[in-house]
C-alpha cells in the first residue's frame, strides 16, 4: 500500500498539497484555512465489538483532521450498497453513522448513494471526505520534527486489529476485545488549547505504531528510538497476538495516536493526555542521526530495526 500510493497516486496527482505528506491537507482560502481529507471504508465484518462500519467512517475521517490540529465541522458520506443488503443492517449503520457524528460534533454535510449488482459489492462500502477549520498557528506536520521531540501515545495499541481479526474468525478468548474506535477531535483540542508546541500529530490506523513511526521518520529524515517497554499493550491483546503469531506494533488501532513535542513540555502534554487514558506514555524520542530509521529496545536490552510493515498483516480493518 505504501509503495502504491507513493510510486502511482502520489507520483499521477502531485502538488504543494500533498506533498505535505499528512493525514489532512492544510489548504488557504481567502483568509482562511482549512483541513481536507478523504478515506475509503471497506470493514469485513461490518459490526464488531467497539464499533462498526459506520462508526469507523465518522471516526476516521475526523481523526484524519483532528491530526492537523484543525477542528472537524463537516463530512461528505459516500455509500456503495450491494443489492440486497438488508434494510435493517442499513439502518443500523445509518443510526451509527449519525451518532458518531453527534459525540464528535461534526455534521453530514454532503453525500451520495450508489447500488450494485449482487456479488459486487461485499455488503457496503463507504467513501468521506471532511472539512475542519485550522483555529490555530502551530505547523503541525512531519517537516517540523526536531531533534530531541519527545513521543507520546495516548494507551495501549493493538484493540481494533485483534477486535476485527477475532469477530472474523470466530476465535473466543477469556475476555473479549473490543475495538478503541473514537473520536480524537476532543483531546487534540485540549492539547492545543493549552498552549503546548505541538510538532506533529499522527493516528495509529493500518500498519499500525511501526508503520507510522517509519512514514514519519522517512519524511522528517530522522531517527526514532523507541522503548519497548513504555509501549502499553494490553495482556488479553498480546496473549492473541502471540497465538496467531501477529506483532502488536504492527496491528492497527482507530483510537490512539502520537503526539511529538519538544522535550520541555513533554510531561505538561502527557497529563493532559492521561486525563482520558491513564495509560498515556512517553515512548520515545527523535535523535539527531540524519538517517531515515526506527530503531527499538525491546524489553530484554537489545536494540532491533522496526521495519515498515510488508503486505498486509490483517486484511480488511478499515
Amino acid at each position: 500500500m505504501h509503495n502504491l500510493i507513493a510510486k502511482m497516486f502520489s507520483a499521477a496527482f502531485s502538488n504543494d498539497i500533498l506533498l505535505q505528506e499528512h493525514d489532512s491537507a492544510q489548504i488557504t482560502l481567502q483568509e482562511n484555512k482549512i483541513a481536507f481529507t478523504t478515506d475509503s471504508y471497506v470493514v469485513k465484518p461490518l459490526f464488531f465489538p467497539g464499533g462498526d462500519i459506520g462508526s469507523l467512517a465518522v471516526n476516521g475521517t475526523v481523526n484524519d483532521l483532528a491530526m492537523s490540529g484543525a477542528v472537524p465541522l463537516y463530512i461528505s458520506l459516500g455509500l456503495i450498497i450491494e443489492e440486497g443488503f438488508p434494510m435493517d443492517e442499513l439502518w443500523k449503520v445509518v443510526k451509527s453513522i449519525a451518532a458518531a457524528a453527534e459525540a464528535a460534533g461534526v455534521k453530514i454535510a454532503t453525500g451520495d448513494t450508489k447500488v450494485v449488482d449482487k456479488g459486487k459489492g461485499d455488503g457496503i462500502f463507504i467513501n468521506t471526505s471532511g472539512i475542519g477549520v485550522m483555529e490555530h498557528s502551530l505547523n503541525i506536520s512531519p517537516k517540523n520534527i526536531h531533534s530531541g521531540d519527545v513521543i507520546i501515545l495516548n494507551g495501549d495499541i493493538g484493540r481494533h486489529g485483534i477486535a476485527i481479526m477475532a469477530e472474523r474468525e470466530g476465535l473466543e478468548f477469556d475476555h473479549k476485545i473490543e475495538s478503541d474506535c473514537a473520536p480524537l477531535n476532543g483531546i487534540v483540542n485540549d492539547i492545543i488549547s493549552s498552549e503546548i508546541d505541538v510538532h506533529c500529530m499522527r493516528d495509529l490506523t493500518r500498519g499500525g505504531l511501526s508503520s507510522t513511526l517509519n512514514e514519519l521518520a522517512d519524511s522528517a529524515g530522522c531517527a526514532i528510538e523507541i522503548d519497548e517497554v513504555s509501549v502499553p499493550v494490553h495482556e488479553d491483546v498480546r496473549g492473541a497476538c502471540e497465538i496467531l503469531g501477529f506483532d502488536p506494533m504492527y496491528v492497527a488501532n482507530e483510537g490512539k495516536f502520537i503526539t511529538i513535542v519538544p522535550r520541555q513540555q513533554a510531561e505538561a502534554c502527557l497529563e493532559i493526555l492521561r486525563k482520558y487514558n491513564p495509560e498515556s506514555a512517553i515512548i520515545g524520542r527523535i535523535n539527531s542521526a540524519n538517517e531515515a530509521i526506527v530503531k527499538l529496545n525491546s524489553r530484554i536490552g537489545t536494540k532491533r530495526i522496526l521495519d515498515m510493515l510488508s503486505g498486509e498483516q490483517l486484511p480488511r480493518i478499515c
